[in-house]
């Protein structure tokens, strides 16, 4: 029997990961591909500039290959997973925080980003933003074709509707979210595909980032990963 091929999937949070991990097995077949996950913001890592981004995460899939035993042909492909956070909104709307008692350092609305430090939020995006845009470049990583794809402004916001959440509501929703689609794949695809945050209709691949980065919409509730399900021909049989 061939080996199975990995889907190696990038999200940034544990509870991306627990959201997202049960639902995701689900979309391939079991005997033919082995799911990966591992979470982290590599866009926003200190020192990790657009010259070094894509580098940065090749050695992430490389580390994972040589700890297994795996060559770069077990690999079907890299998927990434990201939050916007606001990365592409103009520099004025990342503004002083007005509640100077607040127990958050940073606040999240669909028009602004409230900040301690303004200077650090602001530098921040310029960070993310330029990595994202190298990375849309970006159709293979060692090899292994690669997408991104986009839920903004975080995971909690397009699942969940939610901004703000703290940690602890990010883990029950994760929680609640698996629990309702681990055996409903279809209804997950729907959900990502057909809700009113979906970049999808009308969309392709880089018009949905083109749209992303508008506007404010790096700070509202849209995704763009039901391209991902529509597409991915792994999944097609799944959505009649």
């Amino acid at each position: 029997m061939p080996r199975k091929k990995i889907v190696f999937i990038i999200v940034e949070g544990p509870s991306d990961q627990e959201a997202l991990g049960a639902v995701l097995s689900n979309l391939y077949p079991s005997d033919q591909i082995y799911l990966h996950i591992v979470h982290g913001d590599i866009t926003t890592a200190r020192n990790i500039t657009a010259d070094k981004i894509v580098a940065e995460i090749g050695k992430m899939v490389k580390q994972y290959a040589a700890q297994n035993h795996f060559k770069k042909s077990d690999f079907k492909e890299i998927v990434h997973i990201t939050d916007t956070d606001g990365a592409f909104i103009s520099a004025e709307n990342v503004v002083e925080l007005l509640e100077r008692d607040a127990d958050e350092k940073v606040i999240y609305t669909t028009t602004e980003i409230q900040a301690e430090n303004v200077k650090s939020i602001r530098k921040r995006n310029e960070q993310k933003s330029s990595n994202l845009n190298k990375l849309l470049g970006c159709s293979q990583i060692w090899d292994i074709p690669y997408h991104v794809f986009y839920m903004s402004c975080n995971l909690d916001h397009v699942l969940h509707n939610k901004l703000g959440s703290t940690d602890e509501e990010k883990e029950q929703d994760a929680y609640v979210f698996a629990k309702k689609y681990h055996r409903a794949t279809k209804d997950f695809c729907d959900f990502m595909i057909h809700s009113d945050f979906s970049v999808v209709e009308n969309y392709d691949y880089r018009s949905s980032w083109n749209y992303i980065k508008e506007e404010l919409h790096s700070l509202e509730r849209h995704s763009n990963f039901g391209l991902y399900l529509q597409e991915n021909e792994e999944t097609s049989d799944k959505l009649l």
